[in-house]
């Protein structure tokens, strides 16, 4: 398979396939991805005015965090040709910027066949729409933007934005 083949696609058939990763090396995977959430001028300030960073449905940093963790855990149950995967390690986190935003990073960790790839990107996009949801009692006009891989290291090659 060259660089710019499909990798899942089959050659033979042009049919949808799962990698074969069988023979593949176990190593340390990790990648990380981000997205950023504009959330507007007066959401922002009522999310950062107390400690609390409550919404009418509770906790929106925290609540993110922790559906933006159960969305990369279950990536495989979202993106039909994703390997299932014991992840090692997945941590996000969510930081307020000053141009009224909140940039979402998801990291993830592997020690197998696979990269993480797709759990980072699931992880910030689950963790930003969590954040919509959370917040869109007191805005429609909210924009999720920007969502990319900003590094992935193991496997064949590594990658940095």
């Amino acid at each position: 398979m060259s660089d710019t083949d499909f990798s899942h696609v089959d050659k033979k058939t042009g049919l949808p396939a799962m990698v074969d990763v069988g023979e593949k090396v176990v190593s340390l995977r990790v990648a990380s991805a981000s997205c950023r959430v504009i959330l507007g001028k007066e959401i922002m300030q009522r999310l950062t005015a107390g400690s609390d960073l409550m919404s009418k449905k509770g906790p929106v940093f925290q609540t993110a965090i922790i559906a933006g963790t159960m969305g990369a855990k279950r990536t495989a149950e979202l993106i039909p040709l994703c390997h299932p995967l014991g992840m090692d390690d997945c941590k996000i986190t969510v930081e307020p910027q000053d141009d009224s935003s909140v940039v979402v990073r998801c990291t993830t960790k592997v020690t197998g066949k696979t990269g993480v790839e797709m759990e980072a990107l699931t992880g910030a996009s689950v963790a930003a729409l969590t954040i919509y949801d959370m917040c869109k009692g007191m805005s429609h006009d909210i924009r999720i933007q920007d969502l990319q891989l900003d590094e992935k290291k193991g496997g064949k090659r590594d990658f940095k934005r």
